[in-house]
């Protein structure tokens, strides 16, 4: 090189630092300000370090970085100088600008955009860094002799790994530059993120690492922002899951779609499942891809964002339901450039609403079938809302109404009930219920039953919450239950029960006043041979008008119900004398002795009754009860059609009854019962006699009980039924034994009861145990008394007719007595008549009475009906009847009822020999009346 050059070239005032090697890059010259920085010393002392960095200058400037003093650094440059042939005459290392007070302008950039420089001597391990470095929060003092190694003891230690694995990629040229984020420790322990960025300027000949240049910068905010954002984010999510929500968008210059993770399990669809192209609208109904499209359009031509909903599955699917948000994001034309969009599956949703609509519905249709209403009543306003079926209840149409119109329907008893209800709960009380009425606009009655409480809800006015329910149809069938409880619906008087409360409030309010009460007990006479013959609808008006006539002549201070049957009660208040009873029993009687008409007949019923006063010894309703029982039974006995006050005898009478009643439930079970057979004999001779069976009841301890008394009490409490089945029984075998022994008698006869004809298949009982004893029904009588027939029912026609298919012959006994009538002996299949014993025992002193015996002999022949005499006990008696044509004799004449072996040896003593008249035994008084 020209030496003037060289030394013209140093000698320029440069700021830059200049220094000329040669070959071998020992330093030939160097400027002053070179010099002043030490670098040809530098320089010297690496020269064989720099031998690569000189062959790699040989075509090209290449950077060169020197150690300084201070931990610093010298950055510069190292080119070759040729001569015209190319060859290299020497080296020129140079530095543009030397690091001065204020530093470079590019590291003054640097750290004014927040970065901070350093520069990594590898094969020393020293790290040159700019005061960025020091200038860190936490006031970070420099290391005092800096290397990576102990840069790293200052890594967290989760960091330290990717620190590592990241440089070590890098100078094994696996990246193209290096980047690392981590944490790095400050002075006072606490750690701040940095981003760490650099790449190797410098390698040797051989390649390997000499020199990387980087940046660090400070991102511990950026790092809390992302920490937040990341938050926010997992936060979105979640609350997307949750809502079965999700985001997607559509970028019209790819034309595709991306739907986010949350969409996919929003729509329960792995995730991926949904293509980015516009084929998942084929998995859409027609229906839906429709509207989807036809949104799509709008929102196009508006620009403007749009909300609908899709149901999502193929034809024939419970689909999806899925509400769509669209909001369009538009260039400087308005043109749409994507779409974001969100979607919500709301199929759950639809359901519930669903089934709100249902239970709805469902509740409105209760409530109308409830008829239950309801209504609000804010406190202080006193606004009111309805129910759809409470303005049904009321009877108006749906339209405001306020409270005090409603309440004007109300009786002046409601209203005062449901304000004072109001006013109680308002001031802090418990739920009330009321019934109340009202009469709608029509003037029908309404009860509803008002159930009132108050709703105190956060957020709302106070209020009351009333629920009407309409009770009329459970008021109108109480009200009738109230009747049926205590009124008898035939007449409309009190009934037993309520004349039981009644009598006994009464009978409170004589005691303590000590006034005279009585206690009438009335028995219409004649009704129910009334009530058989005419029928019940005859029986039931001649009730009415009995009970009218008896009410009239009462006071309206005394008490008057019917207790049974054709039974009444009076109860007589403040009589000023215990005989003032017995006027009123008169007048009472009296009352019923005009007949009543019913077509052309006359029905007339007298009156039973019986007296009891309210005295020492009957204090209650009870006690006075037995005794006016048992005083008209004893007016029954004195004739009937009278009246009788209560004595000690009538009630002793009583008690004997219910004693035989109670008596006779379980006598068959314990074999109480036995039969005793009487002959009846023919007047012609030759003819073999006829045996009648009657009852007896041997009471354990208590000896015979007399039939005339026993069976009508077995009648009335329907034991009769089931003895008289025995009876039957008993007979039918007794007579088939008495046929196998040889005895000879023409047929047996059994007394039935009228009960036991209005049996249903009473008839069919009879043949069937005819035939179980193996006895023929031609062979067995029935006697009835005239009572049972005079009911000419349908029932009794066919039991009849039964008799004669099988051959049964009846036959009427006490002939005479009771209600005749030629009708119903023309009219039944009845063979024989049985005068009565009375007629037989007073004919031979009244001529009259002989005359009627004889007209019912003249009768039962012109009738083809044969005659029997019952209760004949004298020669004289047999004689007349014989004279008078009776075809068979009854009595104590020929033989009194005998048990079954002494009747089997008189038969077999009348079969031998001709029975000697008055050959029987005086006849025993128990043995007089028959069943």
């Amino acid at each position: 090189m020209d030496q003037g050059v060289i030394a013209s070239l140093l000698k320029h005032p440069l700021g830059a630092a200049v220094v000329i090697l040669d070959r071998l890059g020992r330093p030939l010259a160097a400027n002053p300000a070179a010099r002043e920085h030490g670098l040809p010393e530098t320089l010297s002392s690496y020269a064989a370090s720099l031998e690569g960095l000189r062959a790699r200058a040989f075509d090209d400037m290449v950077a060169c970085t020197l150690p300084a003093e201070a931990a610093g650094r010298h950055d510069g440059w190292l080119s070759a100088v040729r001569d015209e042939d190319g060859a290299v005459l020497a080296y020129v290392f140079s530095i543009p600008e030397l690091p001065g007070n204020n530093g470079s302008r590019w590291e003054v950039a640097l750290e004014s955009a927040g970065h901070g420089l350093w520069d990594w001597d590898i094969p020393s391990d020293r790290v040159f860094r700019s005061q960025r470095w020091h200038g860190l929060p936490g006031e970070l003092k420099p290391l005092p002799a800096p290397s990576r190694r102990e840069l790293l003891s200052r890594v967290h230690p989760d960091d330290q790994q990717q620190f590592r694995a990241t440089i070590q990629a890098h100078l094994e040229g696996e990246s193209e530059s290096y980047s690392c984020q981590f944490r790095i420790r400050q002075d006072d322990g606490s750690w701040r993120w940095v981003l760490d960025r650099g790449r190797i300027v410098a390698r040797n000949a051989d390649g390997r690492p000499l020199r990387m240049i980087g940046t660090h910068t400070d991102i511990e905010q950026q790092k809390s922002l992302e920490t937040r954002l990341r938050e926010q984010q997992l936060l979105l999510r979640h609350a997307q899951c949750v809502a079965e929500m999700g985001s997607w968008s559509w970028e019209r210059a790819s034309g595709e779609f991306w739907w986010s993770p949350e969409l996919h399990a929003a729509l329960r669809v792995p995730e991926g499942a949904l293509a980015a192209g516009r084929i998942w609208w084929r998995g859409l109904r027609r229906c839906a891809r429709v509207q989807l499209l036809a949104a799509w359009r709008r929102m196009h031509h508006d620009g403007q964002p749009c909300t609908f909903e899709l149901e999502l599955g193929s034809d024939g699917d419970a689909g999806m339901h899925l509400r769509v948000w669209m909001q369009p994001l538009l260039d400087d034309g308005g043109n749409i450039t994507s779409i974001t969009g969100q979607a919500q599956n709301v199929s759950e949703q639809r359901q519930t609403d669903a089934l709100i609509r249902w239970r709805t519905e469902l509740l409105n249709r209760v409530s109308a079938l409830g008829r239950i209403g309801g209504c609000e009543i804010e406190v202080t306003t006193r606004h009111m809302q309805w129910t759809e079926e409470c303005y049904r209840i009321h009877g108006l149409r749906k339209e405001p109404v306020s409270l005090d119109q409603a309440l004007a329907l109300y009786t002046q008893d409601s209203r005062d009930s449901f304000e004072a209800a109001l006013g109680r709960i308002g001031d802090g009380g418990l739920p009330e219920q009321l019934d109340l009425c009202f009469y709608r606009h029509s003037g029908q009655r309404v009860w509803v039953q008002v159930l009132i409480e108050l709703d105190r809800r956060d957020g709302l006015p106070e209020r009351f919450v009333v629920l009407f329910r309409d009770i009329t149809r459970e008021r109108e069938a109480n009200e009738r239950i109230e009747l049926l409880a205590h009124y008898d619906l035939l007449t409309g008087l009190p009934n037993r029960m309520l004349l039981r409360e009644q009598a006994n409030e009464a009978m409170i309010e004589a005691r303590e006043r000590g006034a005279t009460l009585a206690m009438l007990f009335i028995d219409l006479d004649g009704f129910k041979s009334i009530n058989d013959t005419f029928g019940h609808a005859t029986g039931d008006m001649l009730l009415k008008a009995a009970a009218s006539r008896l009410h009239q002549n009462l006071r309206n201070a005394d008490l008057f119900g019917r207790f049974s049957g054709d039974e009444f009660i009076v109860i007589l208040r403040d009589l000023a004398e215990p005989e003032d009873a017995g006027h009123v029993a008169r007048k009472l009687i009296a009352s019923l002795a005009e007949p009543l008409y019913r077509g052309d007949s006359t029905l007339k019923v007298g009156a039973s009754v019986g007296i009891a006063l309210l005295e020492e010894g009957r204090q209650d309703f009870e006690s006075l009860l037995r005794a006016a029982d048992a005083a008209m039974y004893a007016a029954k006995e004195a004739g009937r059609n009278t009246y009788q006050y209560y004595s000690q005898d009538a009630l002793v009478r009583i008690q004997r009854k219910l004693e035989i009643e109670h008596a006779l439930h379980g006598a068959l079970d314990r074999d109480e019962f036995t039969l005793v057979y009487q002959p009846l004999v023919n007047t012609a001779s030759g003819q073999a006699p006829a045996i009648e069976a009657l009852l007896r009841w041997n009471r354990p301890g208590m000896g015979p009980c007399n039939p005339a008394e026993f069976i009508p009490i077995a009648e009335k409490c329907g034991e009769i039924v089931a003895i008289g089945d025995w009876v039957l029984g008993e007979a039918c075998r007794q007579a088939a034994a008495w046929q196998q022994a040889g005895l000879e008698f023409d047929r047996i006869a059994v007394n039935v009861s009228a009960m036991q004809l209005r049996e249903r298949g009473f008839a069919e009982r009879v043949i069937e145990i005819c035939g179980a004893r193996g006895w023929s029904p031609q062979r067995l009588e029935l006697e009835l008394t005239e009572s049972a027939l005079i009911r000419d029912t349908e029932a009794l026609r066919q039991c009849f007719e039964t008799f004669e298919q099988h051959g049964v012959p009846l036959a009427v006994d006490d002939f005479g007595t009771g209600f005749s009538n030629l009708h119903y002996l023309n009219r039944f299949p009845v063979q024989r008549l049985k005068i009565d014993r009375s007629f037989v025992q007073g004919m031979l002193h009244d001529a009259g009475t002989a005359e009627v015996t004889q007209a019912i002999v003249h009768l039962g022949h012109a009738l083809g009906m044969e005659v029997v005499a019952e209760g004949v006990e004298t020669e004289q008696e047999d004689a007349m009847l014989r004279r008078q044509g009776c075809d068979e004799i009854q009595g104590y004449l020929y033989s009194r009822p005998l048990p079954p072996r002494e009747l089997a040896q008189w038969l077999r003593q009348t079969h031998a020999l001709p029975l000697p008249a008055g050959a029987a035994t005086a006849p025993d008084p128990v043995d007089v009346v028959r069943v």
